[in-house]
């Protein structure tokens, strides 16, 4: 038990020392740096930025490489151009004082918190401010440019990039129109595809109704005119045939009722009929009306329409299932077809 205690105190204290070593290592150089002060050996300074808007910068980074371009602000945004890249690397000797090596060249380094630095080269007083804004919005952008015009050893001169906060948001939006135009026309292609797959599906089932048709024998023909004679004579009929043409609307289980009536007549009417395309309830109802040869001023009374609207419908369902114009009477026609 006393081995155990020993071991969770030597722990505890050695997690105690690296947390103290990271608040000692908490300064980190990485970000945007932006010279504000040049100090000569002989008492001259320089402050920056100058008249015309122009600094320098640097950008550190976690790759233990410094970025450093001139900027200048302008009404078109910023330009920068790229100077140099340089190996960093920071050694702190306690104490608060940090050794700061630039391509493996020490330099005196001056910290003020974590906002500002002082860098001194041949005697020469380098003053540095962060510059959170710029390292957020242009940082990688800097990063990028510098480091690719660095390594470009074809270049015979640097050259000059504008950041343009104005020409990102445009950039952005061109890529985010881009995106939509082909998320459009994604829709547009699986639309296509899909209408293509359901026209073929519905000339198959067109073409699967009409060989059935033409395939019924006479003997088969003569049994469903048989059924049909007895169905329109029997008493079921007459009522529900009454109860339209009077008007009444029909509840939700009547309609049950209706399809259940005409499968006993005609068995494949409705499966042939939800096949051929999606149904709107009006276009289904009505459909069912003129199986059931209810005229068309009686189906607009029962289902609340006009008859002009229940003309449209048949119209269009035509138009939907073969593709091209026809009449209300085409339609009736073909509804009375199917389904035996």
């Amino acid at each position: 038990m006393k081995r155990v205690f020993i071991i969770c105190a030597l722990a505890l204290l050695l997690i105690g020392c690296n947390e103290t070593t990271k608040k000692k290592q908490s300064f980190c150089l990485q970000g945007a740096w932006k010279l504000r002060k040049v100090e000569f050996p002989e008492g001259k300074t320089r402050e920056y930025p100058t008249e015309e808007g122009s600094t320098y910068c640097r950008i550190y980074g976690q790759d233990s490489v410094f970025y450093q371009c001139q900027l200048t602000t302008t009404d078109r945004g910023i330009v920068i151009m790229p100077i140099e890249m340089s190996e960093v690397t920071l050694i702190n000797k306690g104490n608060g004082e940090v050794l700061y090596l630039e391509d493996e060249d020490p330099h005196p380094l001056t910290l003020a918190g974590d906002t500002s630095l002082t860098i001194q080269q041949t005697g020469v007083l380098y003053s540095w401010v962060r510059d959170n804004d710029l390292y957020k919005d242009w940082g990688d952008d800097i990063r990028d440019i510098v480091s690719r015009e660095m390594q470009n050893a074809d270049n015979a001169y640097t050259h000059s990039y504008v950041l343009s906060a104005k020409e990102r948001q445009q950039q952005k939006t061109i890529h985010w129109l881009v995106f939509i135009i082909c998320l459009v026309m994604m829709g547009v292609i699986q639309y296509v595809i899909a209408s293509h797959k359901s026209k073929q599906r519905l000339r198959l089932q067109l073409q699967q109704i009409q060989e059935e048709h033409e395939e019924r024998s006479q003997h088969v023909r003569q049994a469903i005119m048989a059924d049909e004679k007895r169905f329109f004579a029997s008493d079921e009929y007459e009522a529900l045939h009454k109860r339209i043409i009077s008007g009444q609307q029909l509840t939700k289980q009547e309609w049950t009722d209706v399809e259940k009536m005409l499968k006993t007549v005609y068995p494949g009417f409705t499966i042939q009929l939800r096949g051929l395309l999606p149904m709107s309830e009006l276009e289904y109802q009505t459909c069912l009306l003129i199986k059931l040869r209810i005229q068309p001023k009686d189906i607009a009374s029962v289902l609340i329409r006009d008859v002009s609207t229940i003309s449209t419908v048949r119209s269009r369902l035509y138009n939907k299932v073969f593709g091209k114009k026809g009449g209300t009477k085409d339609w009736d026609n073909f509804i009375l077809s199917i389904g035996a």
